[in-house]
């Protein structure tokens, strides 16, 4: 006997009947739809900090950053190793904006350091509320990178970072799309209230994506600028990194054996601009000897099957994809596309083996739900390894100065399930792919390796 289809079964039918199962191969899988926004409201007294996160600056020292209601608040962080012992104190600075009629709070930035490697230290913000823990990474490899993309703030969100943290990892990296605050501002208080829980424990490194432009009308006046919030309240260390500007930064990890590039795709990219003027000075300034590994981030991807923003990280690949040809990056991760991709090493649109691998991870969660139309006749397809529409995390577990593994994990309700795995080799550790100055510079570098 059939069983009876009342209107709410019929409903929840339909629903499954729209979503896809993975084109990888593997177990079938019905893709979740998107989840519900978290309204995260604010608990503190004015005076006391929320939002509270920590980045890296230069080589032993971290930013820690947050928010006050109150106008008075201090920009000191008192830190030490035990609990409650707070030996060392540092000052800091605030800063605050205007968003057409929303006044944010007070932001506060205070560096903190010099700080030990690999190290527990506990800390306090504006000498009020409540203590906070965070763990440097190591000074040497090996190091665990976590990656998350188009994170936003719903139950997926949630579950991401939760499976992010059940596994220790050193730092996070984020290719852009942040709080999906879209101009309403008081998503992105929402927002950092969301992710201190894991944010003020390990250092956040972010670039920005298209959902932090924001620009207001130029036509109004007063209109505010572009990234104005995101660029007040994530503080990357740009100026360390000698960029001109807070949309695209370098900083070293490991004690500096791997070296993360985050670009800017939403700044200016041609061969005339400050973005590719300082990327090619960045770049000509790594040792591969000494820093084995480079690594990229950006948001809106140069090779991607999906139709979802179909071609848009093109002109960027064609002014910029030479110079990490040339100076041999390792990986280059990106955001944009709800879904996830890995392509083979590729460069110029075909595959070679002393290109990047390039890897698609906006999967973190966010409101706007899956990416699901993968094209299978793509001109890309036969690049293209891996790719499913799920939500997910990724880790890059650098173990050595050869040997990297890449694991992407797809959020299965309260389990993350390792869905693509793989091993990388060092482009500086493959003598094929050495480019040619550095082989005349170093010869004996083949010995060292």
């Amino acid at each position: 006997m059939r069983s009876k289809k009342t209107p709410a079964r019929i409903a929840f039918l339909l629903l499954v009947g729209t979503l896809v199962v993975s084109v990888a191969a593997g177990s079938e899988y019905v893709r979740p739809p998107p989840g519900r926004v978290i309204l995260t409201e604010n608990s503190q007294p004015p005076s006391h900090p929320q939002q509270v996160h920590v980045s890296l600056v230069g080589a032993n020292h971290m930013r820690v950053s947050w928010v006050t209601d109150a106008k008075h608040g201090h920009s000191v962080v008192d830190y030490g190793r035990a609990s409650g012992n707070y030996t060392s104190s540092a000052t800091g600075e605030h800063t605050s904006y205007r968003y057409f009629l929303y006044s944010s709070g007070k932001i506060h930035h205070v560096t903190i350091g010099p700080l030990d490697p690999d190290t527990v230290y506990f800390y306090r913000c504006g000498m009020v509320g409540d203590e906070f823990a965070l763990k440097t990474p190591p000074a040497a490899l090996p190091i665990e990178l976590a990656v998350a993309g188009d994170l936003g703030q719903t139950e997926w969100t949630a579950s991401t970072l939760a499976h992010v943290s059940k596994t220790d990892y050193d730092v996070l990296l984020v290719p852009g799309d942040l709080a999906y605050a879209d101009t309403q501002q008081p998503l992105w208080d929402m927002f950092g209230r969301f992710v201190q829980k894991h944010a003020s424990r390990r250092p956040w490194m972010v670039t920005e994506g298209n959902h932090e432009v924001e620009a207001g009308m130029p036509v109004l006046p007063g209109a505010p600028d572009p990234f104005l919030a995101y660029t007040a309240r994530w503080r990357m260390p740009h100026e360390e990194s000698g960029s001109p500007s807070a949309l695209y930064y370098s900083f070293d990890a490991a004690g500096g054996a791997v070296h993360v590039v985050m670009l800017g795709s939403y700044a200016g990219f041609n061969s005339t601009s400050e973005q590719y003027g300082w990327l090619a000075r960045d770049l000509a300034r790594v040792d591969r000897r000494a820093t084995p590994w480079l690594v990229v981030l950006l948001h809106a991807p140069w090779y991607n099957t999906n139709a979802a923003h179909a071609g848009e990280g093109e002109a960027m690949r064609k002014a910029m994809e030479k110079l990490l040809y040339d100076a041999r990056v390792d990986v280059v991760f990106s955001g944009h596309v709800h879904a996830y991709e890995r392509f083979t090493r590729a460069y110029n649109n075909e595959a070679n083996p002393c290109g990047p691998v390039y890897i698609t991870i906006g999967d973190g969660g966010n409101r706007e739900g899956l990416a699901f139309d993968f094209q299978k006749n793509h001109k890309l397809a036969r690049l293209s390894l891996m790719r499913e529409a799920s939500f997910g995390h990724g880790r890059l577990s650098v173990v050595n100065a050869t040997t990297a593994r890449w694991a992407w994990h797809r959020n299965d309700d309260v389990d993350s399930i390792i869905r693509d795995d793989l091993w990388i080799e060092s482009l500086a550790a493959n003598a094929a792919c050495r480019p040619q100055a550095i082989n005349l510079a170093h010869d004996s570098w083949s010995d060292e390796l």
